[in-house]
């Protein structure tokens, strides 16, 4: 009877979630096998606190020491938080797999929302690969350290050989990420454990496993700066803001499979939320644990052959064998966070795919009957995700260029539908979830830090950049918006002549009613 009644209630959850779906516009095609819960698991594992610090460290540490990483991340989160708050008003008001040039288009003026959202669906997308690139990549880096600790140090794995590595797992987490969404949801339940514990074993065992000559005082884990780079001091602590805000920078993708959520328009703000808060607290506690601990030569963390620096910590901490026991869970984790990313990057492809303004939109827009899963849609991102990580061959700064480049395009992206909420002059329907009157200035401060930090984050690592030390994220930024714009703009078959925004297969009938173009026709924006 329990049972039944569960059924029933899932049942009027989903007709619920159908008719919210079809008033945005778009019919009901993926199974909403998603909970609450596993909804914010998805944006959770994808933040996967302790192997993105892992990942990342080596980009912040040089700027400022103990005192950068422990400071700036306790001011970023302050500022992540305004945005998880605004993206969560807008996520609970329209919950499509769209998101966000979905609404970029639906609140825009007449005169601008055709190209803003163009713009929003390209860089969201880019956002997206370069975020499954950087958790590939990293995770391809620890599988490498993993084997140089094994080694005893003698082995040092080449570029080439990453990349090797990089592609295997790419193809592996496609195969996940291929399967039944069923499947790829309850693992989220999984991811939630396993990453929650990694952290609490690391905060409580790390400084507990330190030797003394590792530990530290608060004076200095709380008050040590060290720039290590000829950028002045101030603006260097600035660019040490990279590690929080790559790492608590997957939170809006519960937003991309809000299509296959129940409930999707509370699950998705509060998962939001819940997943943008519990990373930053937990990412701040492991950053202390690592402060405390990492001794005070800073540059022979950086440098030491491991390849690593928080695997040199682990290995100063806990010793080689102790290391690998530990670093096999953090690989385990960002393994977890690779199928993670991916089956949301392949939701936002699909998205604008349905809507036809990517290249060969008609074979991504497609859902496979087996799996109910948009597989061509996360092939296609596996095979991108190859393509931009060879940037990652010309050296360390190239490689870094993929972890900023998905922070600046994720805040482009985000920057444009927060602002046109307000500035777009369309009435906006709020969610179960809104802000009310503090909505405008949430959205105010979500604004101008991310408009800030964009550009903070397209300065080279050193004044004086050369080919290997210059920050690439402005050569694919530029090449992604260039290429964009001359696709919209192309004589005849651009998208300034056909793109009509979001593609509604779900219009209303003069009387009111709903219907759907079960022909398989197209129906643009007017729903004609």
């Amino acid at each position: 009877m329990k049972h039944t009644h569960q059924q029933q209630g899932i049942a009027a959850s989903d007709t619920r979630d159908a008719a919210l779906l079809a008033d945005l516009g778009y019919k009901q095609e993926f199974i909403r096998d998603f909970s609450p819960f596993e909804v914010f698991g998805l944006g959770f594992s994808i933040i996967g606190v302790v192997p993105s610090v892992t990942s990342v460290l080596p980009y912040s540490l040089p700027y400022g020491g103990t005192l950068a990483m422990v400071w700036g991340w306790a001011i970023c989160s302050i500022f992540l938080m305004f945005i998880a708050l605004a993206v969560a008003e807008l996520g609970s008001s329209a919950p499509t797999s769209g998101g966000l040039y979905y609404w970029t288009f639906h609140f825009s003026s007449p005169r601008y929302r055709k190209l803003l959202s163009w713009i929003v669906g390209y860089t969201n997308s880019v956002a997206y690969i370069s975020a499954a690139a950087a958790i590939d990549w990293g995770c391809s880096v620890q599988i490498m350290a993993a084997v140089t600790m094994g080694s005893n140090l003698r082995f040092v794995p080449s570029p080439a050989q990453i990349y090797g590595v990089y592609c295997s797992l790419l193809v592996c987490h496609a195969l996940v990420a291929s399967g039944a969404t069923k499947i790829i949801a309850r693992l989220q339940s999984v991811y939630i454990l396993v990453n929650i514990a990694l952290c609490l074993a690391i905060i409580i065992g790390l400084p507990a496993a330190t030797p003394r000559e590792f530990k530290n005082t608060a004076k200095y884990a709380l008050g040590h700066f060290e720039n290590m780079t000829s950028w002045p001091d101030g603006f260097s602590f600035i660019l040490s803001f990279l590690a929080p805000l790559w790492v608590v920078g997957g939170f809006d993708s519960s937003v991309h499979i809000s299509e296959e959520a129940r409930n999707a328009n509370i699950a998705v703000p509060w998962a939001v939320i819940c997943a943008a808060g519990l990373g930053s607290v937990l990412g701040w506690a492991m950053i202390v644990a690592l402060v405390f601990s990492m001794g005070t030569d800073l540059p022979a963390i950086l440098e030491s052959p491991i390849g690593q620096p928080v695997a040199t910590i682990f290995y100063n901490s806990f010793g080689r064998r102790g290391t690998l026991i530990l670093w096999s869970f953090i690989i385990l984790v960002q393994f977890m966070m690779g199928t993670s990313i991916l089956t949301a990057a392949s939701r936002q492809i699909f998205a604008f795919s349905r809507d036809g303004a990517l290249p060969f939109a008609r074979f991504l827009y497609h859902i496979d009957k087996r799996t109910n899963t948009p597989v061509n849609c996360v092939w296609a991102c596996a095979f991108s995700a190859g393509l931009l990580a060879l940037i990652c061959l010309a050296g360390p700064a190239a490689s870094g260029a993929i972890f900023t480049l998905g922070v600046i395009c994720q805040y482009v992206s985000l920057s444009v539908p927060i602002a046109a909420r307000y500035l777009g002059g369309k009435e906006f329907v709020p969610g179960p979830f809104h802000l009310g009157k503090c909505g405008k200035l949430v959205a105010a401060v979500a604004v101008t830090w991310m408009t800030f930090m964009a550009i903070a984050l397209l300065f080279p690592s050193v004044p004086e950049a050369d080919t290997r030390s210059m920050n690439y994220t402005i050569v694919v930024l530029g090449g992604v918006l260039v290429l964009s714009l001359a696709y919209y703009y192309c004589p005849v078959y651009g998208g300034v002549y056909w793109f009509a925004g979001p593609v509604l297969t779900v219009a209303r009938d003069i009387n009111g009613a709903r219907r759907s173009d079960r022909s398989g026709n197209r129906l643009d924006s007017t729903g004609k």
